[in-house]
């Protein structure tokens, strides 16, 4: 029974059912003919996302991405680090002690995953500071993700893969062009390295590194152009910087360009955060009617559940694996 199968025979209720609703209007969207943005938050590329993610990029369901800068780099560790990793099933029972001799390890944990420091960061450091050094010499300025298209064309990168690159997003990402916007790319661990070696003066300038309202000037510029010939979608994951920054775009263009460009046609987010005072993550889809973001009939849905468990499920029922 293929998961698509599966899905509509036994998710008929609740969350389940949302999950099958949600899937069935992004295969709608695509066929209209429409494109999707997926956004990602926490920590989606720790949990491997890519390995389904990278298909859907491949299959074109997924035409860009907003991601925090964890979810950029971890993609990259993951790819020359994995056998190194540590998973810690019994996370939830750790102590203070044994959390303290896992950072004497160089042994960095996200929930039940711990991210090698010398052979996945300090590796990546080794090789991404000559591309910085290259653009400061060159006085050219690129995009967070620019440099990761750039890492993975150099020899030693390949030479390091630890995962089949099939399983990598980033690298699905580069083979389609896709952008990857990444806003707050200075909340990651390349960012604080990257500020060390400015501090440290091996870099004259920030400006090697396209900022955040660059990243929105990029992102007028696609989705005015997209949008001309495809209804646009937004599918995210988590919520914070990574999904509030991208949708902002088209109340931008409505109220201050002035220009008339089509709302969001689909909307679907997978959030465990409860509806609370202030919470970005929480907020349910009609908020974003008052912020010109969606409109009154735009297909919208909420799963609230672990996006980890969730993401993979529906990109496998878009894909009909």
């Amino acid at each position: 029974m293929k998961i698509r199968e599966f899905m509509q025979r036994n998710y008929k209720h609740f969350n389940a059912a949302v999950c099958v609703d949600a899937a069935e209007a992004w295969i709608t969207l695509l066929n209209e003919p429409g494109k999707m943005m997926v956004t990602l938050g926490g920590a989606m590329s720790t949990a491997e996302l890519g390995i389904s993610l990278a298909e859907m990029i491949r299959q074109d369901k997924i035409h860009a991405i907003t991601c925090t800068g964890a979810n950029l780099e971890e993609d990259i560790f993951n790819l020359v680090a994995h056998s190194h990793y540590l998973r810690l099933p019994n996370y939830r029972s750790l102590s203070k002690t044994d959390e303290y001799d896992l950072l004497k390890k160089g042994m960095n944990r996200v929930t039940d995953t711990c991210i090698p420091e010398e052979t996945a960061i300090r590796f990546i450091e080794k090789e991404i500071i000559g591309l910085w050094q290259k653009a400061d010499a060159d006085k050219k300025s690129y995009f967070p993700y620019e440099y990761m298209y750039q890492l993975l064309e150099l020899p030693s990168i390949q030479n390091r893969f630890d995962i089949d690159p099939k399983d990598s997003w980033v690298y699905a990402a580069k083979a389609k062009k896709l952008p990857i916007y990444c806003p707050g790319w200075e909340d990651s661990s390349l960012a604080n390295i990257f500020t060390g070696h400015y501090v440290k003066k091996d870099i004259s300038t920030l400006n090697i590194v396209k900022s955040g309202l660059e990243q929105m000037v990029h992102l007028i510029e696609w989705y005015r152009q997209q949008s001309k010939s495809y209804k646009m979608g937004f599918f995210q994951i988590g919520g914070g910087i990574s999904g509030d920054f991208p949708i902002c775009v088209v109340p931008l263009m409505h109220q201050d360009l002035h220009e008339k460009v089509p709302l969001w046609s689909y909307f679907c987010q997978i959030s465990d955060s409860t509806t609370s005072l202030g919470s970005y993550s929480g907020a349910v889809p009609n908020e974003k009617i008052t912020w010109g973001k969606l409109n009154i009939d735009t297909p919208s849905f909420v799963i609230e559940s672990d996006a980890t468990i969730v993401a993979p499920l529906i990109f496998n029922y878009v894909l009909n694996n």
